[in-house]
């Protein structure tokens, strides 16, 4: 039997050392879940505000809002937008208050720490019942939608956001608080895909050439300020130059930003910066901000949210560090903390 002494100050460097699996370089300046979740918040707030203008009020909000997303689907997405309208039409007042409580709560509910949880199982299923009856899928099983003209549907894209910024189980103890952990680790998955189904829906037969890309850019022209009419018709006339070779780009940059969202951290970065560049001129030419001023608008589209996604990105963090207590089991003799010197361990 042999006996270790351990000096006192080493036992307590032990004992006060964290079991920290997570650590990760640039950890001062790191994007979390809890950002994510407080910009969703806002964003909420800013739908439930649009839900409470008084167009929203009126049967138009069901006709020419949420039955034209109806037009060209098959039948199986068209029904459930027609349902949603007709209940709308009979009930606008009462049906519109719903709405708008429900998503001015929604953004409160990812403002407070307390009801995150609840907002973001609440968000996920509100944004489906949204994205079916409301959106039609966002377009998708049409055959025309495209990122300028709003695919794959914000409503889905909100939910996808709060399910990546989840929030963490609560530890008893813990080095930081569970809202500050990182992005769900499977986000660059989704984020590959739907940037791949956006390359996709670039070489569609409706999609597929000069003048349906040029119509999709200056499609919402007669809605807008002349300033922003004149930077959609500016769109326009790139895309008319450009010829085909719009299509391949509308093609080939979405799918390269999604692959490169499935590398490295170096790579997510560029497919982050990139994929935020893209969203925003999407959301200024074709999007058109939304169409935020035009008093019919129910969300700022997808232009933001991509570009949310976006920084969503940058903050999946796959755990890298050493379990500390692992470390110190494998220390030949290694004294027992808070064991008296020179007892006998082995």
């Amino acid at each position: 039997m042999t006996t270790t002494h351990t000096p006192l100050a080493s036992i307590g460097d032990l004992s006060r050392s964290p079991e920290r699996t997570d650590v990760q370089p640039g950890a001062g300046h790191r994007v979390t879940r809890r950002r994510i979740q407080q910009v969703l918040g806002l964003l909420w707030l800013l739908d439930g505000v649009l839900q409470l203008q008084p167009f929203m009020f009126t049967k138009g909000f069901a006709s020419q809002v949420i039955e034209p997303t109806a037009v060209g689907q098959p039948v199986w997405v068209a029904w459930p937008v027609h349902h949603g309208a007709s209940v709308v039409v009979a009930h606008p007042v009462p049906v519109d208050l719903l709405f708008a409580g429900v998503q001015l709560a929604l953004g409160i509910g990812f403002l407070w720490p307390r009801t995150v949880r609840t907002a973001a199982l609440v968000s996920v299923a509100w944004a489906g019942g949204v994205w079916l009856f409301g959106e039609g899928l966002g377009g998708l099983a049409g055959g025309k939608a495209a990122l300028f003209t709003g695919a794959p549907g914000a409503a889905v894209l909100y939910a996808v956001l709060a399910l990546a910024a989840w929030p963490a189980p609560r530890r008893r103890s813990a080095t930081r608080p569970p809202a500050s952990g990182g992005v769900a680790t499977w986000f660059p998955v989704a984020w590959a895909i739907i940037w791949g189904d956006l390359a996709l829906l670039a070489v569609l037969p409706a999609n597929r050439s000069a003048a349906a890309v040029s119509d999709q850019v200056t499609g919402s022209i007669g809605d807008v300020p002349a300033w922003l009419g004149h930077l959609d018709r500016m769109g326009g006339q790139v895309v008319h130059h450009l010829g085909w070779s719009s299509v391949l780009v509308l093609a080939v940059v979405p799918l390269a930003i999604g692959l490169l969202g499935l590398g490295p951290l170096h790579l997510r970065r560029w497919a982050a910066g990139s994929g935020i560049f893209v969203a925003v001129v999407a959301w200024a030419i074709g999007q058109s901000f939304g169409l935020l001023g035009s008093g019919m608008a129910t969300d700022p589209n997808t232009g933001p949210l991509l570009a949310l996604c976006g920084v969503a990105l940058l903050g999946v963090r796959p755990s890298i560090g050493v379990p500390i207590r692992s470390a110190r089991a494998e220390v030949p003799g290694r004294q027992a903390v808070g064991q008296a010197p020179g007892v006998a361990v082995s």
